[in-house]
């Protein structure tokens, strides 16, 4: 029921929103890059387009659907992505008689994050993620062989599907999984290597990116800015960012905090026992949120990635994220409140609504990463004995 309404006003139908212009990521960035595409080569003079050559494959599908302009397009292909994901979810719940929990989370999260999930390819990276994880719940045969080719095709749409690789069972699964994932993984960059140009200029794209209005490295600078700071925001590499004294210095504190955050998972890796079914969702669902909450940049669309990995562990009754879940849920209000109804004023003058609400959800999502990485710790390392 949510869905249709809620992906007819992101088709900008009449009947629901009066009409209008589809919403800009689709009509102005997205198109303008499958023409590129379409082209033979990738958008290299975007600074936009700061992403690995399987990006191109989100973008090009909405060129085979007949008749639809390609914006409609865009947003059909998202919403046949979101069914899909939503059937799986109730298939496995229903087959292998799993708790609904996740259902339920993936169906009012996306609700509540509005049309912006259709209006991105989030979803269909997302999509490829929960697949893999579902792969890797069987015991066939191949299916760590599976897991890793769509780990390697997910990573290859956005880079963080790569960490659901950490919680790997140790011995032959971990040898099968990552092995598929670099021969898969390898194969797709050669191939996009060699047909289109430029397709690895992502490789230093990221270099340049500062401290995002959103991240929670720029909670300070918020505050800062009504008390004398003398920086401002600026549209840089196809995001609004800090600039100004001291944003370089928090720039390398959170790639610090990311390293860290990746030593961590080592550590926990290395000590904990991972044979429990359940265990490589739930460190899937902690390493992303470690990534994001140090990252610095926090994009609305990124709870989509977050919501569909804490979907797949509430199919588990034993999984350790449950209360993580739920954090996530209320981080999704928070954050459509702040994107797009409060936007512009906490960019362009900070105001103190917007800011209270920006801390609320960033420190509902560290909150969450912070628990998400206790209670796995606690499910995964063995206590000492006395």
């Amino acid at each position: 029921m949510t869905r249709l309404w809620l992906v007819p006003a992101a088709l900008k139908l009449p009947t629901f929103t009066g009409g209008g212009s589809l919403d800009p990521s689709v009509d102005r960035m997205y198109r303008g890059w499958y023409a590129v595409l379409s082209s033979g080569t990738f958008p290299v003079n975007d600074v936009s387009w700061q992403y690995p050559p399987g990006a191109a494959l989100p973008i090009l599908a909405p060129g085979l659907v007949p008749v639809l302009d390609y914006g409609q397009a865009f947003i059909v292909t998202s919403a046949l992505c979101d069914a899909l994901i939503t059937v799986g979810l109730l298939y496995a719940a229903v087959r292998h008689g799993r708790p609904f929990a996740g259902v339920w989370l993936w169906t009012v999260a996306m609700a509540v994050l509005s049309t912006l999930p259709w209006n991105r390819f989030d979803l269909q990276v997302t999509a490829v993620a929960m697949a893999a994880l579902a792969a890797a719940a069987s015991r066939r045969v191949w299916a760590d062989r599976v897991f890793g080719a769509l780990i390697a095709l997910g990573a290859l749409i956005k880079v963080w599907p790569v960490l659901l690789l950490v919680g790997t069972e140790r011995g032959r699964r971990t040898r099968v999984a990552w092995l598929s994932m670099a021969v898969a993984g390898g194969a797709l960059v050669a191939g996009f290597a060699l047909a289109v140009p430029h397709a690895l200029g992502f490789l230093t794209a990221q270099r340049s990116r500062g401290v995002q209005i959103e991240s929670v490295g720029a909670l300070p600078f918020h505050v800062a800015r009504h008390f004398g700071w003398s920086g401002t925001w600026a549209a840089k590499d196809g995001s609004h960012e800090f600039v100004g004294p001291y944003v370089g210095l928090v720039s390398v504190v959170m790639q610090g905090l990311t390293v860290l955050a990746f030593g961590w998972l080592l550590w926990w890796r290395w000590r904990s026992v991972r044979t429990a079914p359940w265990m490589l969702a739930d460190a899937a669902l902690t390493a992303v949120l470690l990534f994001v909450v140090t990252s610095r940049v926090i994009s609305p669309q990124y709870l989509v990635w977050l919501v569909g990995l804490a979907a797949v562990c509430l199919l588990r009754r034993e999984t350790s994220q449950r209360p993580v879940a739920w954090l996530l849920l209320a981080a999704c209000l928070f954050t459509t409140l702040g994107f797009p109804l409060l936007y512009r004023e906490l960019r362009d003058n900070g105001d103190p609504l917007a800011v209270a609400n920006l801390f609320a959800r960033d420190l509902l999502l560290v909150g969450a990463a912070a628990l998400s990485a206790v209670r796995l710790w606690r499910a995964g390392v063995p206590a000492r004995q006395p």
